[in-house]
């Protein structure tokens, strides 16, 4: 279903890591603003490859990669960086937090890498996760749901439209699991943009659209009535490499 204009469009995206690796094979998908979009399928189907290359990570193949308005297949490194910053906040199933620095110095990395370092932010942008008596305390001396509430804090702190998720709960019991998710569910109300890759169905089901990923293609979309196998046979046929005699993914 579409909710408003387009802010991710990725047409005909391949991806090779060699010449026997392919990881994703002629994708074709637009999401809107506002929507949340779960991405699910088995290990190494592509999920976390595709999202990816919708945050700059990883670059395509072949095909063209437009991110809320701007086209992601010509950047360089430096501009990516940039254009991530500005655009877009990573929620990774690892934290990735500095473990040298309290949980208020982590969320202000981020605004230092954008430019504007502002203590008093960050400090509500914790005070929203429920971290107003945690803003001193280092990743050590943090639970594994404070410290992904850390993470999602420092995604959020630069106002970003949309949010990319890769296993946000994955490594969470259920109590900080359901913690984490009304938070992200919030988010949506707000009307960002969510692409969420997942192996839990409850909470892929909680989005309003779900793409299944199977051996880097496209195998169901929740918006379309049909899918043609045929039409993405033809498809990823036209962007493999003469050489490559087998395929494995992400």
């Amino acid at each position: 279903m579409m909710m408003g204009k387009p802010k991710i469009i990725l047409k005909s995206v391949t991806k090779y890591y060699d010449a026997y690796t392919c990881a994703l094979s002629n994708i074709d998908l637009t999401i809107s603003e506002g929507e949340w979009v779960s991405i699910i399928g088995p290990s190494g189907s592509g999920k976390t490859t595709l999202l990816n290359m919708m945050s700059g990570l990883d670059t395509p193949t072949s095909g063209t990669i437009n991110i809320n308005g701007t086209d992601l297949t010509g950047l360089g490194q430096k501009m990516l960086a940039k254009f991530r910053r500005e655009n877009v906040g990573l929620i990774f199933q690892q934290h990735h937090l500095i473990p040298y620095l309290d949980a208020l110095e982590n969320v202000m990395t981020a605004q230092y890498f954008h430019g504007k370092v502002d203590r008093e932010i960050a400090r509500e942008a914790l005070e929203r996760m429920g971290l107003g008596q945690r803003l001193k305390h280092r990743p050590a001396q943090l639970s594994g749901g404070e410290q992904q509430r850390v993470c999602i804090a420092r995604a959020l702190i630069n106002d970003p439209e949309i949010i990319l998720a890769d296993e946000p709960t994955g490594n969470l019991d259920m109590k900080n699991g359901e913690i984490v998710m009304g938070i992200i569910k919030q988010l949506v109300d707000e009307g960002r943009t969510l692409v969420i890759v997942t192996h839990n169905m409850d909470i892929a089901k909680q989005g309003r659209r779900t793409i299944q990923l199977v051996d880097g293609k496209i195998s169901t979309d929740s918006s379309r009535q049909t899918h043609n196998p045929l039409e993405t046979s033809v498809g990823r046929k036209a962007n493999s490499p003469p050489t490559s005699t087998g395929s494995a993914r992400r």
